[in-house]
């Protein structure tokens, strides 16, 4: 792995494929600022070894030159966790770019317009990616969550900086988390799996059972391989064109002698609303009219033993619908479940956007081994595909 530490910064100016997709509100006010700050280690390495920082990002999904989706609302916040002036350049290339860039002194730090102001981003051009690459001595890549999409700034960029690119520091902490979870994972290994949807999880699943002792199937999914296993799941969400393939990935784990848990109890409720009836039932006998939406306290005790049991544990994916207070609990025992066991020296790893959104909510961020800054890199790492981005440094 080509890692920071293997270049010499000193008077060079680096280029860093950062991610600043973060959420602004209607006064253009940054609401979470999890990605920046995920970003700093690797701009303050940079500043302190001699050098000076370009950044490049893309917000949003403008169609060309939009305002509303202009980086230069990130200057200000990103000066406050820096704690120095950011230089604006209110193009990615051109003069206005290239003259910035050029008087560029070491430790400054210059943010460049949006990328996807150019749909030569997107389309990965070449003669887009030569002119990025020409602003800078080095090429660091340290945007996990867009290393799954071959742009001109994440893979095509690469090719311009022979034994002058690496990886972030962000990016290799995604790297080797997943690397401990896919390829040196101490046993047992638990992976934890929900969401709603099995067709979305598919990859994952059949990817990882050659690697873990026990699998949690929770969320909506969990609905599917009920009803595949001859179970009454009422209203619940369930996806009728994957049954075959459920009853197949409960067989492939058997075979491979991964225990699967499904929940024995659920809480339903006969609306999809926070103040719908609800109550607790069997999973497999759920009336018509009503609906799955968070696994019950015995699913509880017996995914939490378990977890309490694993030595590497991945969450991917809720077990209700969190989001509502009235559904949320299943969520967060298994949360406080991780939890105690990495303070017991397991490692855990939580990847994806909603289960991100559920560590935050409870205030656990800070208590497991890894959160994930990368949603859908996440999902194709762990896979096993190749991430592009990755590829054109490695």
């Amino acid at each position: 792995m080509k890692t920071i530490d293997s270049i010499d910064f000193n008077n060079k100016k680096a280029l860093i494929r950062v991610d600043f997709n973060v959420p602004l509100n209607d006064k253009f006010e940054i609401t979470d600022d999890t990605r920046i700050k995920a970003a700093l280690p690797t701009v303050k390495y940079i500043l302190d070894n001699g050098g000076s920082v370009i950044l490049m990002s893309h917000l949003g999904r403008p169609k060309g030159s939009d305002d509303r989706f202009s980086l230069k609302y990130i200057v200000k916040h990103l000066g406050i966790l820096l704690d120095k002036d950011v230089l604006f350049a209110d193009d990615c290339i051109g003069d206005t770019a290239t003259k910035k860039a050029a008087e560029l002194k070491p430790g400054e730090v210059l943010l460049l317009e949006n990328l996807r102001f150019y749909p030569e981003e997107k389309a990965g051009d070449i003669d887009f990616a030569k002119k990025l690459a020409s602003l800078s001595d080095v090429y660091v890549n340290d945007a996990f969550g867009t290393a799954h999409r071959a742009h001109a700034s994440t893979a095509v960029i690469a090719q311009f900086f022979i034994n002058k690119k690496c990886f972030g520091l962000l990016l290799e902490k995604e790297l080797l988390g997943i690397d401990k979870v896919l390829n040196q994972s101490k046993k047992p290994v638990m992976a934890i799996i929900g969401g709603a949807k099995v067709s979305s999880k598919i990859g994952i699943i059949e990817n990882l059972l050659p690697r873990i002792d026990n699998l949690i199937i929770g969320g909506g999914m969990t609905f599917t391989f009920v009803k595949a296993l001859g179970g009454s799941i009422g209203n619940s969400l369930v996806e009728d064109d994957y049954l075959e393939l459920a009853k197949t990935i409960l067989q492939k784990a058997n075979e491979q002698n991964v225990s699967v848990f499904l929940a024995e109890d659920s809480v339903i409720a006969d609306a999809f609303s926070n103040h719908a009836n609800i109550k607790t039932v069997d999973t497999k006998n759920i009336d018509d009219g009503w609906m799955g939406l968070d696994i019950g306290p015995k699913a509880i005790a017996s995914f939490s033993k378990a977890i309490l049991e694993s030595k590497t544990i991945l969450l991917n994916g809720p077990m209700g619908v969190f989001e509502m207070t009235s559904f949320e609990n299943g969520t967060r025992k298994l949360i406080d479940a991780i939890v105690k066991s990495t303070s017991n020296g397991s490692f855990s790893l939580i990847g994806g956007g909603d289960s991100v959104a559920a560590v935050n909510k409870f205030g656990m961020s800070k208590k497991v081994s890894y959160v994930s800054t990368g949603g859908g890199a996440m999902l194709e790492a762990l896979e096993g595909k190749e991430l592009p981005g990755v590829k054109a440094i490695v």
